[in-house]
């Protein structure tokens, strides 16, 4: 199916390097307005730092874009890790902010493990690498992959998380982050809609996705991100199915990090006819704008 021209491209999934994203904010912005995106969400790893230094980024080169303030939200549900993108969130939500200092010290707790296991495999020097990569952002394992790569440890990202990063291998640490439940909950206590990121890609079965689906939903789920830049063949029609079954919302963002040849802000970002996008309710929102 062709792209379409919209009065409004919505991309709402996108990283910054406060997190893992090697756009700071204001590049982002910048690009994302290139790009004629008009609706952007910046939804760093369990940080919300990316948004003041965006808005004032929006303002001061007078962009017609509107920012929506979000978060992505890490958490563990049956050993798998799942994330929970927030959208139009108050970044100044006391529960927020507490919420997401004890990501933080998971995250960092995470990283000196995830460390300690890579020196103890002869890789030293791999949390101060990865910390200089992350800068004033939060230390990922994108940031280890980064640091691996160039220390000529391996050649490309995908290698490390084959090599090190992935489950069973060397350098890899289960995560200790919150529920789904604890995730929506203060997602909604900060105003904002709870939206399951980029269900395709946790490599489960149908029957345990739909598992996963239903717990969503009955967690208080707002919706799922139904289109990405790039999918499986009938992957999107098959999330919007998904999402119909289950009464969520349908979600589309680019999950951008970088600027590279497949994954670009506001690239086929499309929703399939019969799902209920979630900007449907938004002031000023163009209701459906994006449906094909």
């Amino acid at each position: 199916m062709q792209e379409s021209n919209y009065a409004n491209i919505y991309d709402l999934h996108s990283h910054t390097t406060a997190s893992d994203g090697l756009l700071t904010p204001a590049e982002l912005v910048l690009r994302a307005s290139e790009m004629r995106v008009g609706t952007l969400a910046i939804t760093d790893h369990d940080t919300i730092n990316g948004i003041p230094v965006a808005r004032q980024a929006i303002a001061n080169a007078g962009l017609d874009l509107q920012l929506i303030a979000g978060v992505e939200i890490s958490t563990v549900w049956e050993n798998h890790e799942i994330h929970i993108v927030g959208l139009g969130i108050d970044i100044q939500s006391p529960e927020l902010m507490a919420f997401l200092a004890q990501q933080s010290e998971r995250r960092n707790q995470r990283a000196e493990m995830i460390a300690g296991r890579l020196e103890k495999n002869h890789i030293p020097g791999a949390l101060a690498g990865a910390r200089r990569l992350a800068g004033d952002g939060a230390v990922t394992r994108g940031h280890f992959a980064r640091f691996l790569v160039e220390s000529g440890v391996a050649r490309t990202h995908n290698d490390v998380f084959k090599k090190y990063l992935a489950r069973g291998k060397t350098g890899y640490v289960p995560p200790q982050w919150c529920t789904i439940e604890q995730a929506i909950d203060v997602i909604h206590h900060s105003g904002g809609q709870a939206v399951l990121a980029h269900p395709g890609r946790y490599r489960l079965s149908m029957k345990w996705l739909k598992r996963l689906l239903a717990q969503f939903h009955a967690a208080g789920g707002d919706g799922m991100e139904v289109a990405q830049c790039q999918q499986a063949p009938q992957e999107r029609k098959q999330l919007a199915e998904l999402a119909i079954q289950f009464d969520l919302l349908a979600s589309q963002g680019s999950d951008f990090h970088q600027p590279c040849a497949w994954i670009e802000l506001g690239r086929k970002l499309w929703l399939p006819a019969g799902v209920t996008p979630v900007w449907a309710g938004w002031s000023g929102a163009n209701e459906g704008v994006n449906e094909v």
